[in-house]
């Protein structure tokens, strides 16, 4: 039934005009972070800790470690922004054409905006854009997945203090997002990603906000890159293999073989001068007999030290969980790691909150006819309380309500709409409404999110059940010359906008149970003396910057009944899905009848003033 519904409603949820809506949006700059100490220091006190960058979460397994042999790459961007979903078409660009790279002087690391040349051929890629991080400008991106089945992820990872304070106020280069969103439109492999990088940062420069890095993959291998603070130009790689877990949080490397600068280790790359400006500096001596380690020389100690699986964060801790090596030995045992298990990590509530910005979850299949197959589940904001939809890259578009919208859009407070997008901002914006939820439902989460969180994977369960059928049928459809591409985007977007309805049930449903249970609450701020405005009308910004004070679900190391690890095994019961579509249904037809009375009260009113006139002539 699910599936000839989702036939039926596509040309009313996705006019094909409507490809590709997103907008330029006006870049806000965040408040300037605090440097840390560097590799080697003692431990900094946790609140100049906390006000350091951090942004993101990655996990890659490779396909021996996975219960289908099938690469595993999952995480989002933490960014204090509007997100919105993209499907972009492959382009062609004229001879000449170029592409603005790097940043304002009104970034927290400023720099010059650049122009470098745009390849004449683009791929087709899907990703989740936002308005805003560190005050470079929109639209930003952290990766997602492309027809040459390339996942990518962007995480955070400091450079060392000398680092940050050596970057020059007039850096040039692409920033982080750009060379993310450039892997997406030339990458053809997990190892060409890093090698595009690479040479990009030796030909322009790379213009930083503190230190990145990359986690790529394809079907065979992942690649781990990462980009320094300092304006030398310095960046490295590391290959993932089959056999390898990796988490980026932040996004780190250790031993790094010191001829692989020269370009003739398979395993490893770097930039030229990576360790001869090392030895400059005196942060490495060859002379010692000691390993070049990458996060001794050039990044920072991890923000939390070693944790055992299963350890609860001390709920003071300005940064729990962010500790890759301890988050390895979890996510190893969870193998063989199934899609549902990444779906689950990526949704853990002990990183997924408030700025979670989106969920990716990529299977790299390597056993698909057609490469529109290869699919991106995506929650289009934090999944913690946003539901999977998968994205093949042979969708053409996703609904209205998934793309741009000025809701936490750098600029929007002090700027009217153009109105062309007048259409597209009047509908309802899915990252609010599932926004909404996680604020309803993080409210008090040890009395809502397990049902929440039922609901979500039982509605993910029906999905996954589905899926195969549907790449199956667009299969079929592409081999006979038949058009595979609106299969795709039929089921895609009936799974959109009942992901919504869902969401829009369960808020109600949560914001009534809070009603019942002694009412909403009252902020607990304090109102200035003198003035006359209630605590509801007051500023709602968080002045706090560590993991803890925003708004979270954790109820103390992920859900009521444990996190990803103890919850792994059946994932979803569709019995736990609320009957939303009923409800939605009512809600049309009251909207249907409000309409067919409105036709004839205009009918019975049009014939009224006909006969009036007539009588008058």
């Amino acid at each position: 039934m699910r599936r000839c519904l989702s036939l039926v409603l596509v040309p009313a949820l996705i006019p094909l005009s409507a490809l590709s809506l997103a907008a330029l949006a006006v870049p806000a700059s965040a408040a300037p972070a605090e440097p840390g100490a560097h590799a080697g220091e003692s431990s900094v006190a946790a609140g100049q800790r906390a006000a350091d960058p951090d942004k993101s979460i990655a996990f890659y397994v490779g396909k021996d470690l996975t219960a289908d042999g099938h690469v595993l790459l999952g995480g989002f961007g933490h960014e204090p922004s509007s997100h919105w979903v993209e499907v972009v078409p492959r382009q062609t660009h004229p001879e000449g054409s170029t592409i603005t790279v790097g940043a304002t002087e009104e970034a927290d690391m400023p720099g010059q905006l650049t122009e470098i040349p745009q390849v004449p051929e683009t791929a087709r890629y899907i990703t989740s854009n936002y308005s805003e991080f560190a005050g470079f400008p929109a639209p930003l991106t952290n990766g997602g997945l492309n027809e040459h089945n390339v996942a990518a992820r962007d995480v955070w990872s400091n450079s060392r203090e000398e680092l940050w304070d050596m970057t020059p106020e007039d850096q040039t280069g692409p920033s982080y997002s750009d060379l993310s969103r450039i892997a997406m439109e030339r990458a053809t492999s997990a190892r060409e990603a890093v090698e595009i990088l690479g040479d990009l940062i030796d030909t322009y420069g790379y213009t930083t906000y503190g230190g990145n890095s990359h986690l790529f993959a394809d079907e065979n291998e992942g690649w781990i890159f990462i980009e320094f603070s300092g304006g030398e130009g310095l960046w490295a790689a590391e290959r993932l293999g089959s056999d390898d877990i990796r988490v980026s949080y932040p996004g780190y490397m250790h031993e790094f073989p010191v001829e692989a600068v020269d370009g003739e280790h398979p395993d490893y790359l770097g930039s030229a001068k990576l360790i001869d400006f090392a030895v400059e500096q005196e942060w490495y001596d060859p002379d010692a007999g000691e390993p070049f380690n990458i996060q001794e020389v050039y990044q920072q100690e991890f923000p939390t030290g070693e944790f055992d699986i299963g350890q609860v964060a001390d709920p003071e801790d300005p940064a729990p969980y962010r500790n890759p090596v301890s988050l390895e030995a979890e996510l190893a045992e969870l193998a063989p790691v199934t899609l549902q298990d990444m779906m689950r990590l990526v949704r853990d509530p002990r990183w997924s909150d408030d700025r979670a910005g989106y969920g990716h979850v990529a299977e790299l299949r390597d056993d698909l006819d057609h490469p529109e197959l290869a699919t991106l589940w995506v929650a289009s904001t934090a999944a913690a309380t946003a539901p999977y939809i998968p994205i093949a890259i042979g969708t053409e578009a996703v609904p209205v309500e998934y793309t741009q919208h000025r809701y936490l859009t750098s600029g929007a407070a002090s700027s009217y709409l153009n109105p062309e997008y007048a259409e597209q901002e009047a509908t309802e914006y899915a990252t609010q409404t599932f926004k909404r939820l996680m604020y309803a439902t993080c409210a008090r989460p040890e009395a809502h999110l397990a049902n929440v969180t039922d609901a979500l994977e039982g509605f993910e369960a029906g999905i996954l059940e589905e899926w195969p059928d549907v790449l199956q049928e667009a299969s079929d459809a592409y081999s006979n010359g038949g058009d595979g591409a609106r299969v795709l985007t039929a089921y895609t977007a009936a799974q959109a906008m009942d992901g919504l309805t869902l969401a829009n049930h369960l808020l109600e449903s949560v914001l009534d149970q809070l009603r019942q249970d002694g009412g909403l609450r009252q902020p607990d701020v304090e109102v200035p003396e003198g003035t006359t405005a209630s605590a509801r009308s007051l500023s709602m910004e968080l002045d706090g910057v560590s993991a803890r004070d925003r708004v979270n679900c954790d109820v103390g190391g992920g859900w009521t009944d444990g996190n990803t690890l103890d919850r792994q095994g059946a994932y979803g019961d569709p019995d736990d899905v609320p009957d939303f579509r009923a409800e939605a249904s009512g809600a049309n037809g009251m909207v249907w009848g409000w309409a067919v009375a409105a036709g004839l009260v205009g009918l019975l009113l049009g014939a009224a003033l006909s006969m009036l006139l007539r009588r008058r002539a």
